[in-house]
């Protein structure tokens, strides 16, 4: 049952991270646009500069738990490294409990009644001709967390099967 959670939440954030890539691609196009009518044809649009704000921070909000998924978050390695599987699972478990979910769960309480807001304005850019979505911008801060968490509690049910006494892992 656990593992079927855990593979469920691993899913979704795997499924996210593909997705988001895509952004990449779209902002590099939108980027090179801008330049291009910009510098080629004197023209610029507060919109699609605006749009890359957008993409770039979808890319990185969003990812935060594909991230975590695959290991490439930043991490102080100083003792870590030399920790055996089991030192490591207790580490990644403790630092789950103690850590990442507290703030997970700070940041998505202290964001809500503020993206809540914005979502009860409609709000949209202040400058003339920007994008009418600042509310769908905001609401990715406490999706962030969210992501973050769920990808937080799939980690911790594979280090509790890491530590199962009966689990022949190294030691």
């Amino acid at each position: 049952m656990l593992n079927k959670l855990s593979q469920f939440l691993n899913q979704i954030n795997e499924w996210t991270g593909r997705v988001v890539a895509w952004l990449v691609l779209a902002m590099v196009l939108t980027t090179f646009a801008i330049v291009l009518l910009r510098y080629g044809f004197n023209f610029g649009s507060i919109a699609m500069q605006e749009s890359v704000v957008y993409f770039h921070s979808f890319m990185f909000m969003l990812a935060i738990g594909y991230t975590l998924k695959h290991e490439q978050h930043v991490r102080v390695d100083v003792f870590y490294q030399y920790f055996t599987t089991r030192q490591k699972a207790w580490v990644n478990l403790l630092g789950g409990i103690f850590l990442l979910l507290p703030v997970c769960s700070f940041l998505i309480y202290v964001s809500w009644n503020y993206t809540g807001n914005a979502w009860r304005l409609f709000e949209g850019s202040q400058e003339a001709g920007g994008l009418p979505l600042v509310f769908i911008l905001k609401t990715l801060i406490p999706m962030m967390p969210a992501l973050l968490a769920l990808q937080v509690i799939a980690n911790m049910i594979d280090q509790l099967q890491l530590l199962r006494p009966t689990n022949k892992v190294s030691r």
